[in-house]
């Protein structure tokens, strides 16, 4: 993380928890003309509302305004962490062992810098995803970004029923064998 980012995150953190939200975390990028400051926000139990959205903006926009820790003209987004969740932290990682996440990395790794797999565990500053069946081991520092994958069923075809895999011990169950009519 970018001393930017974490400056801001540090003065921006208490504001947002004083709302009863968490600041998950913050992207930065600057752009020629102006920048974008992005602030992901979650809420305890329950989905982020555009109210919780609003309040925020206004609550972290005057402190942006006094303390000015950007030197550019920059846009402010306030948004809610989505169905393909980033993750900024290892317990981010951690809350969400099992699930597919897709990591780029600062540096390459084993001669890449892309890696997507089921996070199998996290152990301090290591996040341990399986890669094509194996193990590799991502130091939490060379992570540039990292996002869950959402796991999103094949719909029916119009006007047809969703297909039901048939259970062992069922006609066409462990075999695959079709269904008698």
């Amino acid at each position: 993380m970018t001393q930017l980012r974490t400056d801001i995150e540090t003065l921006l953190s208490p504001a947002v928890a004083a709302l009863g939200l968490e600041l998950l975390g913050v992207e930065f990028s600057a752009g020629p003309a102006s920048a974008l400051l992005r602030l992901y926000i979650d809420a305890q139990g329950r989905y982020v509302t555009v109210e919780d959205c609003e309040a925020v903006s206004r609550e972290v926009s005057a402190l942006l305004d006094v303390h000015d820790p950007i030197d550019a003209n920059y846009t402010l987004e306030v948004s809610s962490p989505g169905i393909d969740r980033p993750l900024f932290r290892p317990e981010h990682f951690a809350r969400f062992v099992g699930e597919q996440v897709k990591v780029t990395l600062d540096l390459p790794q084993d001669g890449r810098r892309r890696f997507q797999g089921a996070i199998v565990g996290v152990d301090g500053d290591t996040i341990t995803v399986e890669q094509d069946g194996a193990h590799v081991a991502l130091p939490h520092g060379n992570i540039q970004k990292a996002r869950l994958v959402p796991d999103f069923e094949k719909p029916a075809k119009p006007g047809k029923a969703p297909r039901r895999k048939p259970k062992s011990g069922e006609p066409g169950g462990a075999r695959g064998e079709p269904t008698p009519d």
